[in-house]
């Protein structure tokens, strides 16, 4: 499988990860001519593309769902929290949307997904764990805390794409107003450097490749955030490719926002 990052972070959130004969996009938070555009720029092909996952409804993630779905033909999934929340921001002619659970495991062409429950304040947020084959990654970037459960669900991963969000001082010394600070430190906000690194630390072990992502432009920076997850990883840090997901991949090479397993 491989995975790309056509967009990580408050500006808009979108991942295309290809198997042997299909694809899926992962949220799909730009303009659905701008993630084709990034698809075709990265050497992406929309026609491989089988589904959209969404894992929540908040704009960054769902704002061109609605549109690239039509457009590509293809269903979207969700919570049913999420699509009742989505549902009612789609245009009259929305696309065909389906219902997923988490903790059961459905399919989409030769892939295997199972959405699993995250911590976030949004209606009902997940992550997903994608197994082609012998081979699976999992996908959680909003959320403010790995619980018990998510963390078992990332431990049978072979690569993860993890949240990375903030530097706990950055955050508060920065410019953000006190309650969205609260609400950014939270359970049900976003994970720090630290949560991150402490998550690859117990992952060290299991996984190939890890993918930092979702990471703030005001309250962080991609050095700060490759420095923790490697200092996380400790002695693995040479036997783990480690990447930090930009916000517009443009003008970045190509390995520098994917990997391969």
């Amino acid at each position: 499988m491989e995975l790309t990052v056509l967009a990580s972070g408050s500006k808009g959130n979108c991942t295309y990860l290809r198997g042997e004969r299909g694809a899926l996009l992962i949220d799909a938070g730009l303009s659905a001519r701008e993630i084709l555009r990034r698809l075709e720029a990265a050497g992406g092909d929309p026609t491989f593309i089988e589904a959209i996952l969404v894992t929540h409804e908040h704009i960054d993630h769902i704002r061109g769902v609605d549109v690239l779905a039509r457009r590509l033909g293809v269903p979207v999934y969700a919570t049913g929290g999420t699509l009742e929340a989505f549902t009612p921001k789609c245009s009259g002619r929305s696309a065909e949307v389906r219902r997923c659970r988490c903790g059961e495991t459905f399919s989409v062409g030769d892939f295997s997904i199972e959405p699993f429950a995250a911590s976030h304040d949004a209606r009902e947020p997940c992550g997903f764990s994608v197994a082609e084959g012998d081979l699976r990654i999992g996908c959680c970037t909003d959320t403010g805390t790995v619980t018990t459960s998510m963390f078992d669900k990332l431990a049978s991963c072979d690569a993860v794409l993890l949240e990375s969000n903030h530097c706990p001082d950055m955050l508060e010394n920065g410019p953000y107003p006190a309650y969205l600070k609260s609400r950014i430190r939270s359970k049900r906000g976003h994970l720090s450097n630290p949560d991150a690194a402490r998550c690859l630390q117990r992952l060290a072990d299991r996984i190939h490749m890890a993918m930092l992502a979702h990471v703030s432009e005001i309250n962080n920076t991609p050095e700060k955030v490759l420095l923790s997850a490697l200092e996380g990883l400790g002695l693995y840090s040479d036997q783990i490719g480690v990447a930090v997901a930009p916000q517009d991949p443009g003008a970045v090479h190509p390995e520098s926002y994917g990997f391969r397993l």
